[in-house]
């Protein structure tokens, strides 16, 4: 090994010869862009099926990416592998599909070999190659160019800032379909049900809020005493004080029960309605359960209660519920 190119300085400049070579590659994609992109999403957005992302090799893994990326923003898009194609999956591909091929080359006979299938079944074929004039561009109806000058291996030989490329291009396909399609963040929701993001825009406050036999709650006729044993049981730090019809005249806090010790001292016969804080905030349940972590977070309250339509307490939510169900 030459000492050289085993420096410190030189493992940092091979480090940043291969950004700069393959960030300038995705300027120059973006430069070439043309129509031929545009009527590629165009076909996207007309399919009735799904795209089918073929490759093999390193392309392959950015086909499988691709694949994904479509399917997650709401195009139905799966990865067909194009060695196995030729032996049983190309039975995945319907009439009512969009095929999408990627090669460098464009010259791997795998995919030749799949296009006579494709075109039987006047299925729309997308080739990304870096060579315009191969067979596999020539033969698709669409043809996008993801030519790069150079591989950022020094050899010249490993796909590197051609399998970027071909990445970027394929996100831009994927962005300009969503963006066309109409795609918002409650669709990403519905599409991402596990993700954080999904949490947020899915989870509603009737899915984390209290209730039921753990919701902390005194009649209006109770003593503090009583309205702290509540509180103990329920371990909310706080209990909601309704009246005879179950609507929410006040909230009991344990902010609430050190004020009333020091204004009155032996409170033990005190009445929770003397102690209470009247009229207090409350949310629907149908409400996004990040809303009411906002709510919570500008009023500096740690819990919220919870009422129906007609004004009916029918839980509670404290910052921790939130937590737990990782909303924030």
């Amino acid at each position: 090994m030459n000492a050289t190119h085993n420096s410190d300085a030189a493992i940092l400049l091979a480090g940043q010869q291969t950004l700069a070579l393959e960030a300038q590659a995705l300027k120059s994609l973006g430069e070439q862009l043309d129509d031929a992109f545009v009527n590629a999403v165009r076909v996207i957005l007309a399919c009735h099926g799904r795209v089918v992302v073929c490759g093999l090799g390193k392309t392959g893994h950015v086909a499988r990416k691709l694949a994904a990326t479509l399917a997650s923003t709401g195009t139905p898009a799966l990865f067909m592998h194009a060695a196995e194609a030729l032996h049983g999956d190309l039975g995945m591909l319907t009439a009512n599909d969009v095929l999408v091929a990627l090669s460098h080359s464009g010259s791997g006979h795998e995919l030749l070999m799949i296009l006579p299938s494709a075109q039987r079944l006047k299925v729309p074929v997308i080739a990304m190659t870096g060579h315009p004039d191969s067979d596999l561009a020539k033969l698709a109806d669409i043809h996008l160019h993801v030519r790069v000058k150079q591989e950022a291996c020094p050899l010249n030989l490993a796909p590197t800032t051609s399998t970027t490329a071909a990445l970027a291009l394929g996100d831009a396909l994927a962005v300009a379909t969503l963006q066309a399609r109409g795609f918002n963040q409650e669709d990403f929701a519905r599409a991402h049900p596990g993700g954080a993001l999904g949490r947020r825009l899915i989870t509603r406050v009737r899915d984390v809020m209290r209730h039921g036999t753990a919701l902390p709650t005194v009649t209006e006729d109770a003593s503090v005493a009583q309205a702290l044993m509540e509180i103990s049981k329920k371990g909310m730090g706080m209990t909601a004080v309704v009246d005879h019809h179950g609507r929410a005249m006040g909230i009991f806090t344990d902010g609430d029960l050190r004020r009333l010790i020091e204004a009155q001292g032996d409170i033990r016969q005190v009445p929770i309605k003397s102690g209470m804080s009247p009229s207090p905030q409350h949310i629907s349940p149908d409400v996004l359960a990040v809303q009411a972590a906002s709510i919570m977070d500008e009023r500096r309250i740690s819990q919220l209660l919870v009422a129906d339509e007609a004004g009916l307490l029918v839980g509670a939510l404290h910052m921790h519920d939130l937590m737990t169900a990782k909303v924030i």
